[in-house]
Formats: structure tokens, C-alpha cells, sequence
């Protein structure tokens, strides 16, 4: 009689774990299979919209039905299904565009779609705003998280279906918001983050420096300033509206701070301090991008203070140098997390994902942020009030100097100061010369016609 028990109790348990296994199956086949079905082959696909219900992504699209140029402003970012880019929404979400449902099989009438927190109208116009100049733009709503626009030029056109593929200019077929850049000058906020958070904002207030159009510093190296005669006697409001090496130069080697000061604050702003330091990147639905990183050795040499200024070995995506004006914009501390998906729509048509705010880790104090902001807003007022007019924007300019040629980027980052209005951005371009196209004329076009679109 026992041995029969034994032989009971171990059929029951052997059946349950057939049906729990059995069950877990089914669950990963209704949950997981469009995942496996989409990356299969030609499996029919859903489409991605923007805010307004536009399309950005159509598997279909033909320029007959869209027009030969519609969908050039998004294509290294939104991308397709031709897996010839895949840091891409698409390429990261196309489980979520698969019109197959695991009881009915493949839906080619399927409503499957991402909709998107993109303005493609805003989008398409800041991209045409660039001329004939590269480079890459992002923004967006610093209280919420929604980009709104996003682009990197060149680009590259989905409709040529890659034909053209050898003769593409390079960096078309990637997005370089999400990608890391020399910062230049827009490194100076981190900087004066940092002597906030450890100096302290009376006794910041207080330093002053000569400049005198060049630096020798500590360790016998010259740093030299953008105006040859220099800038005279400054304090940090003067310097950071001026962007005066020397006198950032002096700030970094001040004694009343130590080199760790400067690296903790930049590691708890994201920063990878060391290079053998794992490579870290923020997931904005799906797609990868890349976190700071700089190479700090000696507060007195020129590479430190070099790299404090956004040169040397200091590198910082367009998309991450937005996402800080938040916690400062905001006085938190904390930046408001981004995100391009609002929401999906099923195989059947049921909304899903519906988006929600979330916010990333202390990364200085909210006093602190509220200092930064009267900063950078003191630098908008006075040197871009004509330039932006109509918005009481907080603002930094850089130039960086990038490559063995010396070719120089312009960099323009920050926010407006308006609750009705939370926009922060970031403006990169590449190679640009004195006459043509400047950040400030491209956000003008960004903003005027971002504030005309989110009033409708």
C-alpha cells in the first residue's frame, strides 16, 4: 500500500509539473512569439506615427504615395525593417509592430502601431532649417520626457531601399543624437556643477580670475583664451557668458578643491571617469545611447583642465547634455527620463504602453539646480534675449575643436523657463563657419515652430 502512495504522490507531482511547464509554455508562446515572428522574415508589419497621427514608418511606403523626400528627417532614427541599421526604433520595437496574434495566426489587416511622442512636422522642419550644413538636433519636454524632435543629418532616405548604399555620406545610416560628441564649451556646466557642489555657491560667487587673453597654469602649460586680449578680471557669471578657458583653467587648479571633487560630481552625473571603466548607455525605448566619459589625472595639467572645458578626452551625446538641462530646469537634481513611444497598439487594436514620467537619480543638489539655472539664465538673457527673442531661455554655446584638422563644431544647449512652454534641447554643427547657418538660427525655427505646434 505504500509503495502504490508513493507511486500516486509522484504521478500528482509529475502532472502538475507537466502543467505548470505546460502553462509557462503557452505563456511564453502568446507573450513571445511575435518577438520571433517579426525578426523571421517577411512578416507583415504595423506602423509607427507621430504625435499628431502622421507616419514614420510604413513597410509598404512608396515615394508615390508619400512623396520622394518624407521620410528623410527620421530615417537613421526611426529606420525600417531592412536590418541595415539596428540602433533604430523599429529595428529595437519590431515586436511591437508584428500584426500576428499567436491564436489567429499572421494579421496583414492587423492594427498593430507605436505611436510615437515625435512632432514630424517640427521635425522636418528643423532638418531643412540646417541647410546645407550636418549635424543633429534634439528636444523635448523636460516636465514629461516626450521627445518631440529628433534628427541627424545627413540621413538617410528609406525609400531608395539602401540602392545608393555605397555612395552614402558617412555617418547617414546612424542617428549621432544618441551618439558621443566632443562637448566644448557646453562642458562648463558640468564644471560649475561641480564647484557648486563643492565650493559652494557664496564662496563660487565670490572667486575671481584675471584673464589676459592666454593662462600659464601650475604645470608650466598655456592656456589660451578665444578673445587675445582677454576678458580682464571675471567672476562666474562673467566667465561662463564669456566662456573664458583661463579662467575655468584657474578654477579647476583653485585649491579650495580637489581633483575627486570634480570627479564625483561628474560620476554621479553619468560620467565614465576612467576608460577601462565599463561602457554605460541610457535605453531610450530600445535604442542605445551613449553616456559621458572624460580622463582626469592631475587637477594642475593642461589635459585635465582641457578635458573640464569639453576638450581633450571628454566626449558627451547630444541626447545626455539635453537630459541634464532638465534636473536643472526642474531645481531637482534629477533629470525627467526621455522617451519616444507614448503608446502601442495590438494586432486587435487595444492600446498598450501608455507612457508615464520617471526620473533618473540624484545627480546634485536642488539647490544647486536652482543656482545653475539663474547661471545659464543670466548668460540667455544677456547674450541671446535679441537672437531668441520671446523666450526667457537658459543657454550654453560651445565650440568644439574636433579631429587633426582642427574642423570645429558648434554646440548650443539648454531651456526655456516657461511651465506652459518645458522645452530643453540640444543643437550640434559639424564644421561650421562664421556666416552661415549659426545653433541660435536653428533654434529659433525649433521653438517658434514647436510653440505653434503644441498650442493646437
Amino acid at each position: 500500500m505504500k509503495s502504490i502512495r508513493r507511486g500516486q504522490h509522484l504521478i500528482t507531482i509529475l502532472l502538475l509539473l507537466f502543467l505548470l511547464g505546460f502553462g509557462v509554455l503557452i505563456y511564453r508562446l502568446q507573450t513571445q512569439s511575435a518577438f520571433y515572428i517579426s525578426h523571421a522574415g517577411n512578416m507583415s508589419l504595423g506602423k509607427v506615427y507621430d504625435r499628431r497621427g502622421e507616419v514614420l514608418f510604413d513597410q509598404n511606403a512608396t515615394a508615390d504615395e508619400y512623396g520622394a523626400d518624407y521620410f528623410l528627417d527620421v530615417g537613421n532614427f526611426i529606420g525600417d525593417d531592412s536590418r541595415q541599421m539596428t540602433n533604430t526604433l523599429v529595428s529595437k520595437n519590431k515586436e511591437l509592430l508584428a500584426n500576428f496574434s499567436f491564436m489567429l495566426g499572421e494579421q496583414p489587416d492587423g492594427q498593430a502601431a507605436i505611436c510615437t511622442t515625435i512632432d514630424h512636422k517640427v521635425n522636418q522642419r528643423t532638418y531643412k532649417a540646417f541647410g546645407g550644413k550636418n549635424g543633429c538636433a534634439v528636444a523635448y519636454n523636460y516636465l514629461t520626457g516626450d521627445i518631440y524632435v529628433c534628427l541627424s543629418k545627413p540621413s538617410v532616405n528609406i525609400l531608395d531601399h539602401y540602392e545608393n548604399i555605397e555612395s552614402l555620406p558617412d555617418g547617414a545610416l546612424l542617428c549621432k543624437v544618441f551618439h558621443p560628441t566632443v562637448p566644448g564649451s557646453t562642458q562648463k556646466i558640468s564644471t560649475t556643477i561641480a564647484a557648486l557642489e563643492h565650493m559652494g555657491y557664496e564662496t563660487l560667487m565670490n572667486k575671481t580670475y584675471t584673464c589676459e587673453g592666454s593662462y600659464e597654469n601650475l604645470g608650466g602649460e598655456v592656456i589660451r583664451c578665444h578673445k587675445d586680449t582677454g576678458h580682464g578680471e571675471q567672476d562666474i557669471m562673467d566667465a561662463f557668458a564669456n566662456s573664458c578657458n583661463p579662467w575655468f583653467a584657474q578654477l579647476v587648479e583653485d585649491p579650495g578643491w580637489r581633483l575627486s571633487d570634480i570627479e564625483e560630481t561628474y560620476q554621479a552625473m553619468g560620467y565614465r571617469i576612467d576608460p577601462k571603466d565599463t561602457l554605460n548607455y541610457l535605453n531610450i525605448n530600445g535604442i542605445s545611447a551613449y553616456t559621458a566619459s572624460t580622463n582626469l589625472k592631475n587637477k594642475n595639467d593642461f589635459e585635465t583642465q582641457w578635458g573640464c572645458m569639453g576638450q581633450g578626452q571628454t566626449l558627451v551625446s547630444p541626447l545626455q547634455m539635453m537630459v541634464w538641462q532638465s534636473a536643472i530646469a526642474n531645481q531637482t537634481g534629477s533629470s525627467t527620463m526621455p522617451h519616444l513611444i507614448d503608446h502601442t497598439v495590438t494586432v486587435s487594436g487595444k492600446i498598450r504602453g501608455q507612457s508615464s514620467v520617471s526620473y533618473g537619480r540624484r545627480m546634485f543638489t536642488p539647490d544647486n539646480a536652482a543656482h545653475m539655472r539663474e547661471i545659464m539664465l543670466s548668460n540667455g538673457r544677456s547674450r541671446y534675449a535679441d537672437v531668441l527673442p520671446g523666450y526667457d531661455i537658459a543657454v550654453k554655446s560651445g565650440t568644439a575643436q574636433i579631429g587633426k584638422e582642427k574642423t570645429e563644431n558648434s554646440l548650443l544647449t539648454g531651456f526655456v523657463d516657461d511651465q506652459t512652454f518645458p522645452i530643453a534641447f540640444c543643437i550640434v554643427i559639424e564644421n561650421r563657419v562664421s556666416g552661415e547657418v549659426s545653433t541660435s538660427d536653428i533654434a529659433s525655427v525649433m521653438l517658434s515652430e514647436l510653440h505653434e505646434a503644441l498650442a493646437e
